[in-house]
């Protein structure tokens, strides 16, 4: 193989686009800017969001400050297969968990899932709990704390001062 025989793949490059050349180019007459108005004006740029003069969009809408700041929670997920180093009763916590390695910092969110075996009695506390988590983690002889979490107990609380105010 030589570089004069390397060619580019089809349909990769394109002729330009030769406007004003007569009719029998195809972009003849008008250069593909059709007839009259403020597009076929040279000079012509529209700003984003214009619409001919016509109240935008964005000036029709009311004002909504801070719409983009919807309240999301970022799970973190522990198999109970994690657990099973600690020693037998302890508590786990996921502040126990940040200080044996299991997790980098601490979280509102814990969630444990019942991927891999226990076999010593744990008294774990998190936010959730899978069904097969809860059920391997009795079976084993310990017990599972439902933490609330703090994002939506404080938003019960301002419901229910609302009500007691009415």
């Amino acid at each position: 193989m030589h570089l004069t025989e390397l060619k580019p793949t089809q349909g990769s490059r394109r002729n330009r686009k030769r406007v004003g050349r007569g009719r029998a180019s195809g972009h003849g007459k008008t250069s593909t800017r059709g007839h009259n108005g403020q597009g076929q004006r040279s000079g012509e740029s529209k700003r984003f969001g214009f619409e001919g003069g016509q109240t935008p969009l964005f000036r029709r809408l009311p004002k909504i400050h801070n719409f983009d700041q919807v309240i999301t929670r970022e799970w973190v997920a522990i198999n109970i297969s994690a657990l099973a180093d600690f020693a037998a009763n302890s508590e786990v916590t996921a502040d126990t968990l940040v200080d044996q390695g299991v997790l980098r910092k601490t979280t509102d969110s814990l969630r444990i899932l019942g991927n891999g075996e226990i076999k010593v009695p744990l008294t774990i506390k998190a936010h959730h709990f899978s069904a097969s988590a809860k059920a391997k983690i009795e079976a084993a002889g310990g017990k599972t704390e439902l933490l609330s979490n703090p994002v939506t107990s404080k938003k019960k609380q301002s419901k229910k001062s609302a009500k007691a105010q009415q």
